[in-house]
């Protein structure tokens, strides 16, 4: 079994080697990899893996299967939340809006087909009051109960219009709705993806194993945009999404980041003059022998000191 773990020293690399550069909005991202072997286990396909040591071929059991799962849902979120960050350069033009069932509704074929209708109805309500069309980003969160409910993001070419809560479930039409400020919020993308990842400690209470459990305190908001705390178990729904389900959607003009490779110390001028707000050194290892290491740093653009809500790590 591979494992991931993170390393507390950070070691930038020599100015001539090679990194790679991830823009996504205000945000740059630059990541520097040193291999050091091979690695041992190869996969092969979706059933099955390879020793690269013996040559011999193996199915992964269940276990190794779920596994698996868990670490396409957290590179699906990964995904996302760059998205989400190239698309939003001003929190002024942007709804957060969260979508949910009255009923305890479990049905993921019906989950989409509902948004579908929904943005429909929406699009049609925005041309009939004048406001500008709009680009959205949209995520299914699962609940341990096993209800669903969206997170979407409406981006306006402008300032965001102003649309009652009463005017949104009704062209929802499903149940309740909430819209959420994103002010004060610098990295948009952590912070939405952190409620399709983490569990309330409450909801992850007598599913899974807490002992091992990374559990945080954070500060969020409830419907009425009161302050409150509450614990949180990181990555613990993750497990919740069913295997091959896809998480997000978007439309047609949300744009991709622009990912390139260059020398670091061209990546690093690039940057200058940027706020370094994130770094993370992780190595990969299997059987005792380290194969992988990564570094990453976050410079942005437009940092902000009064940071809002949840506190999370990326």
């Amino acid at each position: 079994m591979v494992r991931i773990e993170k390393r507390n020293e950070h070691a930038r690399p020599p100015p001539d080697n090679t990194v790679m550069v991830k823009r996504m909005g205000h945000i740059t991202e630059i990541r520097d990899m040193t291999q050091t072997t091979g690695g041992i286990i190869r996969k092969l396909s979706k059933d099955e893996y390879v020793d690269t040591r013996t040559g011999e071929v193996f199915e992964y059991d269940h276990t190794e299967k779920r596994i698996e799962n868990i670490e396409n849902v957290a590179r699906s979120l990964r995904n996302l939340r760059d998205l989400i960050n190239t698309n939003i350069d001003n929190v002024n033009k942007c709804l957060w809006i969260t979508l949910t069932y009255a009923e305890n509704m479990t049905d993921t074929k019906r989950l989409y087909n509902d948004f579908r209708k929904f943005m429909m109805r929406l699009k049609y309500y925005l041309i009939e009051n004048n406001m500008s069309k709009c680009e959205y980003i949209v995520a299914a969160e699962p609940q341990e109960r096993g209800a669903w409910h969206f997170h979407l993001l409406l981006l306006f070419p402008k300032k965001a219009p102003f649309i009652p809560n009463a005017e949104l479930a009704r062209i929802w039409g499903n149940g309740f709705v909430k819209v959420t400020s994103l002010k004060n919020v610098d990295n948009v993308g952590v912070y939405l993806t952190a409620y399709l990842g983490d569990m309330d400690f409450m909801e992850a209470f007598g599913t899974i194993d807490l002992n091992n459990a990374k559990i945080k305190e954070v500060t969020t908001t409830d419907k009425h945009n009161n302050k409150q705390k509450k614990a949180i178990v990181k990555g613990a729904r993750l497990k919740l999404y069913p295997t091959g389900f896809r998480i997000y959607r978007c439309s047609r003009g949300i744009k991709k980041p622009v990912i390139y490779e260059c020398r670091e110390a061209e990546a690093m001028e690039s940057v200058k003059g940027q706020a370094l707000t994130f770094e993370k050194t992780i190595q990969l290892s299997e059987d005792g022998e380290i194969f992988n290491v990564i570094h990453y740093r976050h410079y942005n653009r437009k940092p902000n000191k009064k940071k809002r809500g949840v506190s999370r790590e990326e």
